[in-house]
């Protein structure tokens, strides 16, 4: 019994070691690429013999890189609070009120987020065209929106309806509104899913990079993914793999600090009404 134990923990330690060689590999190797330069880029070594910050000086001197993270942060963040605010009203009211037609809505907001990119990009476009927000961030928010916003309703729909109906009652009781049950009872409770559905909303919004290259057309104006996809080298036809992995490094470690900041919110989060009972 002890061996056959020991031999079920050696495996999951053995499976957990894979895993995270396996998720943490392409980061590393990103790292590692991103301290050499010229012909060095193409040694396979486990760490540059002459490590040089050149490539990250580089992609802050020789272009906007700066003005692109900023965009893509103020994006991201409006969007998801966005989203955030509209989905916990929504939530509300598809989760704690009961009216005809409830389960028809829901489907159509999970039906929403089913359409791929390339089939509404061209009707948005227009949309976009007319209200005059091309080449703005007002243009990336709305058109973000579309995936964010089905997103956390459906997830903070689900977290609402496995809130004790005893708050709620007792809040009426004490002749509370609807709307301050949301804001004084319930949004204090849904901590854990409203961090969740906001984290992944805001790395799938900084990782977006369809519309942040239909939507823009300046170079101060363009988010990360579509700043790092069109970095050249000396030639047009050149791509200066230090300066990308460079870039990558940048753009990804302030969302590895997010996940591992919120960690504990995110799993709580995402398993809140996952046990009933």
């Amino acid at each position: 019994m002890r061996a056959r134990r020991a031999l079920a923990g050696l495996g999951y330690w053995l499976l957990a070691a894979v895993v995270a060689f396996y998720s943490a590999f392409p980061f590393a190797w990103a790292v590692i690429s991103s301290l050499k330069t010229g012909s060095a880029l193409f040694r396979v070594e486990p760490w540059p013999t002459d490590p040089t910050l050149d490539n990250y000086a580089a992609i802050f001197r020789e272009q906007a890189f700066g003005w692109n993270i900023l965009t893509s942060l103020t994006v991201a963040t409006a969007s998801v609070t966005v989203s955030l605010a509209l989905a916990a009203t929504a939530a509300y009211a598809l989760g704690r009120v009961a009216f005809r037609g409830r389960g028809l809505v829901l489907l159509t907001v999970l039906g929403v987020s089913m359409f791929p990119q390339v089939a509404v990009l061209s009707g948005l476009f227009e949309v976009i065209r007319r209200l005059g927000l091309y080449n703005n961030p007002g243009a990336l928010i709305l058109s973000y929106m579309i995936f964010t916003l089905p997103f956390t309703v459906w997830v903070l729909t689900t977290f609402m309806r496995e809130l004790p109906r005893e708050l709620e009652e007792a809040a009426m009781v004490d002749g509370a509104t609807p709307w301050i049950i949301l804001t004084r009872v319930f949004l204090p409770l849904m901590g854990p899913a409203l961090a969740a559905t906001g984290l992944l909303s805001f790395i799938a919004a900084w990782n977006e990079f369809l519309f942040a290259l239909t939507f823009t057309l300046t170079d101060t104006r363009r988010t990360v993914p579509v700043a790092i996809a069109l970095m050249t080298g000396a030639s047009q036809f050149e791509l200066p793999w230090g300066r990308i992995m460079a870039a990558s490094v940048v753009v990804t470690l302030p969302l590895v600090a997010l996940v591992l900041m919120f960690q504990r919110r995110i799993v709580s989060g995402l398993t809140a009404g996952a046990v009933k009972g």
